[in-house]
C-alpha cells in the first residue's frame, strides 16, 4: 500500500530545508562505519553473530563518548552470501554512504570479491576469520588466524600429543580450504610424512551425502597408522559429517578430527554426541579463563538479552580490530584513511584470552594458538595454549612464497617484497 502526502510548495521547500539541515549536523557529529556481514543465504548462520557483535560495540564505544567526541553510526548491509554482491555493496558503503571503515566478510570468497574495491576506492576493510594466507594489501587487516596461526600448530599438536602419521586433509571446495591444505601438504612432507599418507578431499557447500567419503577415511585410516583428519570443511556441511562419523562407529580416540571452522556458535543447538573429545583449533574459546572474557560475554548477554547466546573466536578478532581501529583514529585525530594507516601499525590493544595483540606492519596481529576438545555441553576444553605468534602472511613452505614479506610501513610500503631479490612484486598477493 502507498500513502502519499501532498505538501504544499513551501512547505515542502521547508522540509527539504530541514531535511537538509539535519543531515549536515549528523555528519558533522557522526563517524559511519560499515558492517558487511550476510544476513540471509548460506553463511548467514555465522555471519550474522558478527552483525549483532559489531553493534553492540559500537553501542558500547557511544557510551564511552564515541571517537573523536562524534557518535559512531553503523551502516549495516546484506550481501546475501554472494560473493559479487559483497563488491556492489562493498562500493555502496565507501562511495554512497561515506563510511570511514568497513568490518566484514566471512569466506575468503567474498573479501577477495572487495578487495580490489577498497583499494581502488582506498578505505580500510578489517577481516575478522581465518584465511589461508598468501595475500596482503594496504586496505585490509587480517585480524583472524594466518595458517601458522591456527593449521600449522595444530597439526603439531596431533603429531605430538597424539602421535598422528596418516593425515586425511577435508574441505570444502574453496580457495580459503585448498590453499589452507597445500601449505599443510608441504609443511608434512617438509617433516618427513610420504605423500601416500596423506589424503585430500574435498566437497562443496551444503554437502550432506557422507557415507562414501567417510568409509574411505575409516579404511585409509586402518593400515596400522594412527589417523586425524584436518577439517577445512565450512558450514552447515559439518553436521552430517560429525554425524557420519558416529554411524560408522568412528570415535575421536580412533580417528581424532581437528577443524578451523567449527566453534561455539556452530556447535549451538546442536547434538553434540558425535562431536564430544574431536578438536578444533582456535585463537579463543568461550571457556577462556580471563576477566576480559567474562565482562565481554556478560556485555554480549545483556545486549542480546538471551543467556544462551555464545560467543566464538570470529567475534573476538572483529573486537580487535574495532579496538584497534578506534585507538588508530583518536591517535590520528582523524578518520582519514592514509592518516589511520599510519597509525594503526605497532598498535597493541587487550584481546580477550587476558594478554593483548598488536598490529604488525604486515597487517595482521599477533595471536595465541588455542587447541580445544568439544565437550557435552558445546563448549571447548583448551588442551594447549601458545604464546602470541605474530601472523604470517606468506608461507615459508610455497616455493613462490618463501622469499616474499610484507610491511606497509614506508618506505618499503609493500605487500609482497622479494628478499631474495630485493625487489618489490606489486600490490600484494590479491
Amino acid at each position: 500500500m502507498t500513502f502519499r502526502v501532498k505538501l504544499t510548495g513551501a512547505l515542502l521547500a521547508a522540509a527539504m530545508s530541514a531535511t537538509a539541515l539535519s543531515g549536515a549536523f549528523a555528519a558533522d557529529d557522526t563517524i559511519k562505519i560499515g558492517v558487511l556481514h550476510s544476513l540471509s543465504g548460506t553463511m548467514a548462520i555465522s555471519e550474522t553473530t558478527l552483525k549483532d557483535a559489531m553493534l553492540m560495540m559500537v553501542e558500547e564505544q557511544n557510551k564511552k563518548g564515541g571517537v573523536l567526541g562524534k557518535k559512531l553510526e553503523a551502516v549495516v548491509v546484506d550481501p546475501a552470501s554472494d560473493w559479487p554482491l559483497f563488491a556492489e555493496k562493498a562500493r555502496q558503503l565507501i562511495s554512497q554512504d561515506k563510511v570511514a571503515a568497513v568490518f566484514g566478510c566471512w569466506t575468503s570468497s567474498s573479501r577477495k570479491s572487495v578487495l580490489p574495491v577498497f583499494e581502488e576506492l582506498n578505505s580500510i576493510l578489517f577481516y575478522p576469520v581465518q584465511y589461508e594466507g598468501e595475500e596482503s594489501s594496504r586496505n585490509i587487516f587480517y585480524t583472524g588466524a594466518a595458517p601458522n596461526q591456527q593449521a600449522i600448530p595444530a597439526v603439531d599438536y596431533l603429531a605430538k600429543e597424539e602421535g598422528v602419521q596418516r593425515w586425511v586433509l577435508a574441505g570444502t571446495d574453496y580457495v580459503y580450504p585448498q590453499t589452507t591444505n597445500k601449505i599443510l601438504k608441504a609443511y608434512l612432507m617438509s617433516k618427513g610424512v610420504a605423500e601416500a599418507d596423506i589424503m585430500v578431499n574435498y566437497t562443496p557447500f551444503g554437502h550432506s551425502d557422507w557415507q562414501t567419503i567417510v568409509s574411505d577415511i575409516k579404511k585409509f585410516g586402518s593400515a596400522g597408522k594412527k589417523t586425524a583428519v584436518v577439517s577445512t570443511i565450512n558450514g552447515d556441511a559439518n553436521v552430517p559429517f560429525y554425524k557420519e562419523l558416529g554411524n560408522q562407529g568412528i570415535k575421536a580416540e580412533d580417528i581424532p578430527v581437528v577443524a578451523f571452522s567449527v566453534g561455539e556458535e556452530e556447535l549451538a543447538g546442536l547434538d553434540t554426541k558425535p562431536l564430544v573429545g574431536h578438536l578444533a583449533a582456535w585463537n579463543y574459546f568461550q571457556s577462556v579463563d580471563a576477566e576480559v572474557n567474562a565482562s565481554f560475554i556478560k556485555e554480549w548477554h545483556a545486549f542480546t538479552k538471551n543467556e544462551k547466546r555464545v560467543t566464538n573466536d570470529p567475534m573476538e578478532a572483529a573486537y580487535i580490530g574495532f579496538q584497534a581501529w578506534v585507538k588508530a583514529v583518536e591517535s590520528a585525530g582523524t578518520t582519514d584513511t592514509n592518516a589511520v594507516l599510519d597509525s594503526i601499525i605497532g598498535v597493541s590493544v587487550p584481546n580477550l584470552s587476558g594478554g593483548y595483540s598488536t598490529v604488525m606492519p604486515n597487517h595482521h596481529i599477533t595471536k595465541p594458538v588455542l587447541i580445544g576438545e568439544i565437550q557435552a555441553d558445546g563448549q571447548f576444553e583448551i588442551v594447549q595454549e601458545t604464546p602470541a605468534v605474530v601472523g604470517d602472511e606468506w608461507s615459508d613452505y610455497l616455493p613462490d612464497s618463501k622469499d616474499l614479506i610484507s610491511d606497509w610501513r614506508k618506505p618499503m610500503s609493500c605487500g609482497n617484497f622479494n628478499v631474495a631479490t630485493g625487489k618489490c612484486g606489486g600490490k600484494g598477493g590479491s
